[in-house]
């Protein structure tokens, strides 16, 4: 007989891009449980493929110098970015932001599997705001020595057209603002390396890379990879 997957609702939320929906359910492939966010149609992200997720904050950090690291990372999602930016000693603070409240409170409620972590830690701050608005604004307080940024698909696809313009120049020019001299800024992205965006970035940024981050995929026994982007401030 096949295995039917069991599927829990945990929460759902209508917000100004869709309705949202967090979930529980069980993976045959993996034989364990998985939590998945759909914003309308669209699946947004899957506790079953973190490992770029991680990658994000490891890679970015690891271009991070100092001792006392100020950190903002956009998008908090499913939490495994800010955890690992956490497990990094030399953070001191870590501010993530997101634009909707009901992701917020499902780590305030502990509904997911690092929420504990997320939230018992003092160094972390979550913050309900617009991440893209905030970094056309000019800075009015700490700058930051890593940011990074898992929110869109990916520079060319995004959940909302209002954040197209930080994937160019200008937008780019605006987010390194809020970076500390040196800073790094790293993204996210489900495409493959976009030559496109890496001229934009390299026009604002130094030793922009694309790095490519392959992972196990136990749902088509197949490999997949996502792309995560790092570079760094030119500012001193």
């Amino acid at each position: 007989m096949p295995v039917i997957a069991r599927f829990e609702e945990l929460d759902w939320q209508p917000t100004p891009m869709g309705d949202l929906t967090l979930r529980r359910r069980s993976e045959p492939a993996v034989g364990a449980e998985v939590y998945e966010v759909k914003l309308g149609d669209e699946y947004l992200m899957s506790s079953l493929f973190t490992v770029a997720e991680i990658a994000l904050a490891d890679l970015g950090l690891a271009a991070a110098t100092g001792d006392e690291l100020n950190v903002l990372v956009g998008g908090l999602g499913l939490g495994y970015t800010a955890v690992a930016a956490l497990r990094d000693r030399r953070v001191t603070a870590l501010t993530v932001i997101d634009r909707l409240d009901a992701v917020i409170g499902w780590h305030e409620r502990i509904l997911l599997p690092v929420s504990s972590e997320l939230v018992g830690d003092p160094r972390t701050s979550l913050v309900s705001d617009d991440f893209f608005e905030r970094m056309r604004r000019p800075p009015t307080g700490a700058h930051y020595d890593a940011i990074l940024l898992d929110v869109d698909h990916s520079p060319r696809h995004q959940l909302d057209p209002s954040h197209a313009d930080l994937y160019r120049a200008p937008g780019l020019r605006a987010l390194d603002r809020h970076l500390t001299g040196g800073g790094v800024f790293a993204l996210w992205s489900d495409d493959p390396p976009d030559p496109e965006f890496m001229t934009e970035l390299a026009a604002v940024f130094d030793d922009a890379t694309a790095h490519v981050v392959d992972f196990d995929n136990p749902v088509t026994g197949g490999t997949s990879s996502n792309t995560v982007y790092v570079a760094s401030s030119r500012r001193t």
